[in-house]
């Protein structure tokens, strides 16, 4: 699974406020689409997909020169480069599209460490009127950057949210380079309850989040613990059934399958939440205490965490 980390129904209009507020829908990490609206065409180029099959990517005209993505290891980092000059390496460096910022033409490209979950950084090749090549790089965190929303006058960048986070929209122009265009605060969607929670409806158990019942539970029983409890569980899937009906599921930390992992279960009928986290310790940390947990559900946690072998 890869990661989606446009804030929900965070609308381009609310970076233009100086602080803005959105409702974070985070769903299970998938792939990062710009919306087709802020994503012009490409109007030069070559797009990765249409790479050789020997994982070559054909040079980009650019501005009187060519970029171009090189590999010149074999398994080893990939180069971007402008005419001879290196702009980025890593080991995956992707062409995504040329657009016009400003009056100004500008190319994106994607490059990242690979591996799931984590989206790439974005780097920002451009050439100044009368300058030299320039390029910059996006990135939010360790696990990327959000996928780029293109306008006539700058790009945004809409940071993915987990459950009690907070983090700035960036946006960059030409002329002003990489600023804070607001700050996005994660929400729950006001007004829904427990009787609205469907786990039929969740890609990934995070999702439950969503439902503001939920979401202010999780806030009594985790506090500031819940964007990381959250993050333990970001590598998962669907959601299984205990015999008394609570919902559960267990993930990982993106790159760290296996170090610090999660498991969440969720009880509609007796408003009730159940979280744990494993790390280096061997019986995991847990909301509230296991003690307190109904059997199946502990039952749960013993087959998804491996709690108390």
């Amino acid at each position: 699974m890869t990661r989606s980390l446009l804030a929900g129904a965070c609308g381009l209009a609310l970076l233009l406020v100086p602080v803005a507020s959105a409702y974070a829908q985070t769903q299970t990490p998938a792939a990062q689409p710009a919306p087709a609206a802020e994503k012009p065409a490409t109007d030069q180029g070559t797009d990765a997909a249409d790479a050789s099959d020997d994982d070559k990517q054909a040079p980009v005209p650019f501005e009187g020169g060519t970029l171009t993505i090189t590999q010149p290891e074999q398994d080893g980092e990939k180069v971007l480069a402008y005419d001879g000059k290196q702009l980025a390496t890593n080991y995956d460096v992707f062409f995504d599209r040329i657009v016009e910022v400003g009056g100004v033409k500008v190319a994106l490209f994607d490059v990242g460490d690979g591996g799931n979950q984590c989206g790439p950084a974005t780097v920002i090749v451009w050439k100044p009127e009368g300058g030299t090549i320039q390029s910059t790089t996006v990135e939010q965190d360790d696990c990327g950057a959000p996928p780029s929303a293109v306008s006539d006058n700058a790009i945004y960048f809409v940071p993915y949210l987990l459950p009690g986070d907070q983090k700035p929209a960036l946006q960059w122009s030409p002329t002003d380079g990489l600023t804070i265009s607001g700050n996005l605060s994660y929400m729950p969607e006001p007004g829904t309850d427990w009787k609205d929670i469907d786990p039929e409806k969740y890609q990934n158990i995070i999702d439950a989040f969503h439902n503001e019942a939920v979401y202010k539970e999780a806030e009594k029983l985790l506090g500031k613990d819940m964007p990381d409890m959250a993050t333990s569980l970001l590598v998962g899937g669907g959601t299984e059934k205990t015999a008394s009906g609570a919902f559960y599921a267990s993930g990982c930390v993106p790159h760290d399958c296996g170090g610090n992992d999660g498991f969440m279960a969720v009880d509609p009928a007796q408003h009730k939440l159940y979280f744990a986290r494993r790390g280096d310790k061997p019986e995991p940390d847990a909301w509230p205490a296991v003690t307190t947990w109904p059997a199946d559900v502990k039952e749960a946690l013993d087959k998804a965490l491996g709690a108390g072998n």
